[in-house]
């Protein structure tokens, strides 16, 4: 009866419920002159200022940071949501990168999305 009573308490404690990371939806490149502007489409269930997508990167395909790009605030009723990043440096003979998305809470996300340079 005590383990029962045990494994009813440990079962009916809550648990923080895990944090759907931010999806990267779609994303495009446009070359202008020496430099790029990336156009970014994510998607992240926001609940407000302490929780929401803070920030999107773009990376090289060894995981090196060519730029950031900041989201300064919370997106509850615009999902999913498209920001841009203006003059991107990307290395010369660069034919794809990766774009990876971060959630104040729960930092970078695994996923990242490989983006072919047109």
């Amino acid at each position: 009866m005590k383990q029962t009573l045990a494994a009813f308490a440990l079962c009916s404690v809550a648990l923080p419920a895990l944090a759907d990371e931010p999806v990267i939806e779609n994303a495009t490149a446009r070359q202008s002159g020496n430099s790029w502007t990336f156009s970014v489409t994510l998607s992240h269930p926001d609940t407000g200022w302490d929780h929401y997508a803070d920030g999107w990167r773009v990376l090289d395909m060894t995981g090196n940071e060519l730029d950031l790009r900041v989201l300064a605030h919370p997106h509850e009723q615009e999902q999913p949501f498209t920001r841009s990043l203006n003059g991107v440096q990307i290395p010369e003979g660069t034919t794809q990168v990766q774009i990876q998305a971060r959630c104040l809470v729960d930092g970078w996300g695994q996923d990242t999305y490989t983006l072919a340079l047109p």
